[in-house]
């Protein structure tokens, strides 16, 4: 399963798994904080000394064993770049290297925070209301399936709309582009409900391409003129665009995607997802991604510029449904990445060839963009190099390990976010088995990853040790008649116990 945007991937391997705390109640937890001021923490400077040297390091060894042709790396903090460094090549037949300052890439479903963005100024300026039904701003009706509660804008944040996946959401040329209006209306594009709203997460590009048609009513503008004019133009983000296809200097500076084909890399027409076009068709530099982080962290400024006000900025980094209840929740729009120490929200975005991940860290004034592209193998590397940053900027140590008595469920577990009237193929199950009185192993497509009891029903993965983590947790809960697991890095979807 891809994190995000994109087409779903036909498996899951550890490090796919582990993308990319404490114990309560079962079942999903409801929060809605209040959006107080944050304390600040301080980074050692030590940490971030050497911090592009350190990603040089890891770039390299990511291009000898990780598939990737391309890729670029962009860290802030306390207001400024620290930098943007491309690594390898936008072009490889025609050995372009890719150039921190000017290649773009895709971020796909990162491109969500700008929608998300875009709505919150909706809400801010008393067009929108997150607790209306979404029905009040729609000119098309979505089926309830028998289902009773109506959808909330607020759920389309938090993707607990109750909706199963929706493929097809790519075109497969520039003549099969069509207006969002006309996609999102298709009955054979709507989504069937399959459950409640606000019960649990599950990640829906469809309803977060609802929330960027809802800006393009409430707005009376074009989706894409809209973020141009509010978003992208005010933050002087001069090369991002939702459009496509690329034109001009934009098409010139685009990094290339690619395939793994016989062991070489080979070059890939250039992707077309504007069809769904709010949950991720931006093309766009590091620099550009460097300005929209900086306004975020800066409470909505940037400059003279407010594109939000603080209140609603800190709003969206709280916490809003959870699946896993010792486990990271959804926030408004983001992605919870780490609950303390400190709190990190972020969101990662995957197409057919790009891989990336956008993480901010309010509290200290920090965040970083990477983006990768090359051979199936470049999507793990992409996690492996946020997971690195984050270990060390903001390490941490393994949890103790538990001894006391509770068995994990064993047997397998099945995705929440897939499309319920196809026929489920086992193959992509996650494959639950203990082995010892506190370990376990899952399995996935024959990749197996180990993992040791930290509570009654919780579990850490067992890596390599590398210094500083983040340590992927794994959390069995939900009643006997419902067992469900979740992981740490994906509280936008769940698994569930498949039923002799």
């Amino acid at each position: 399963m891809r994190n995000g945007f994109g087409a779903r991937s036909k498996s899951l391997t550890g490090a796919a798994i582990a993308l990319s705390l404490l114990l309560g109640a079962a079942g999903p937890a409801m929060a809605q904080a209040t959006p107080a001021q944050t304390a600040k923490v301080a980074i050692d400077p030590a940490r971030l000394a050497g911090l592009g040297e350190f990603v040089d390091g890891v770039m390299a060894q990511q291009i000898a064993t990780r598939e990737i042709a391309g890729a670029v790396v962009t860290v802030v903090s306390k207001g400024k770049v620290l930098f943007s460094r491309g690594y390898g090549f936008a072009d490889i037949d025609r050995k372009i290297p890719v150039d921190g300052e000017k290649t773009l890439f895709r971020p796909g479903s990162v491109s969500k925070l700008f929608t998300w963005t875009a709505l919150m100024q909706q809400v801010e300026q008393g067009k929108v209301k997150l607790d209306d039904p979404i029905d009040k701003y729609l000119d098309f009706t979505i089926p309830t399936n028998g289902m009773k509660r109506p959808i909330l804008v607020r759920h389309l944040l938090d993707h607990s709309l109750g909706f199963e996946d929706l493929g097809g959401i790519t075109a497969d040329s520039v003549s099969d582009l069509i207006p969002l209006d006309t996609f999102l209306k298709n009955p054979k594009n709507i989504p069937t409900r399959v459950r409640e709203p606000g019960v649990e997460t599950s990640y829906s590009n469809y309803g977060s391409a609802l929330a960027g048609y809802i800006v393009q009513r409430v707005s009376g503008e074009n989706f894409a003129d809209y973020i141009d004019k509010h978003i992208f133009g005010p933050l002087g983000m001069k090369s991002a665009t939702f459009r496509e296809p690329l034109t001009g200097d934009r098409a010139a500076n685009m990094a290339t995607g690619y395939k793994l084909v016989d062991g070489k890399l080979v070059a890939k027409p250039y992707e077309l997802y504007s069809n769904i076009m709010p949950a991720g068709s931006v093309s766009a530099t590091g620099p550009d991604l460097a300005r929209f982080m900086l306004a975020h962290l800066g409470d909505g400024r940037l400059g003279n510029v407010q594109i939000l006000k603080p209140e609603t900025m800190r709003l969206m980094r709280t916490s809003l449904t959870r699946n896993a209840p010792a486990l990271q929740p959804m926030a408004h729009g983001y992605m919870v990445v780490r609950e303390q120490g400190p709190r990190l929200i972020g969101h990662g975005g995957n197409t057919a060839d790009f891989h990336s991940y956008m993480v901010l860290a309010p509290e200290a004034d920090f965040g970083f963009f990477v983006s990768t592209t090359g051979g199936q193998g470049s999507y793990g590397g992409r996690t492996e190099l946020m997971n690195a940053m984050i270990g060390r900027v903001f390490p941490v140590a393994p949890a103790p390990r538990w001894t006391g008595t509770a068995a994990p469920t064993v047997g397998s577990y099945r995705t929440n976010r897939r499309t319920y009237s196809e026929t489920p193929n086992p193959a992509y199950d996650i494959k639950v088995s203990a082995q010892g009185e506190h370990g376990l192993v899952t399995d996935m497509g024959g990749t197996k990853t180990y993992w040791e009891q930290i509570g009654p029903e919780i579990y850490e993965q067992v890596t390599g040790a590398r210094a500083g983590g983040p340590f992927e947790r794994l959390q069995f809960y939900g009643p006997a008649d419902d067992r469900k697991l979740s992981f740490s890095s994906q509280p936008h979807v769940l698994f569930r116990l498949v039923k002799p």
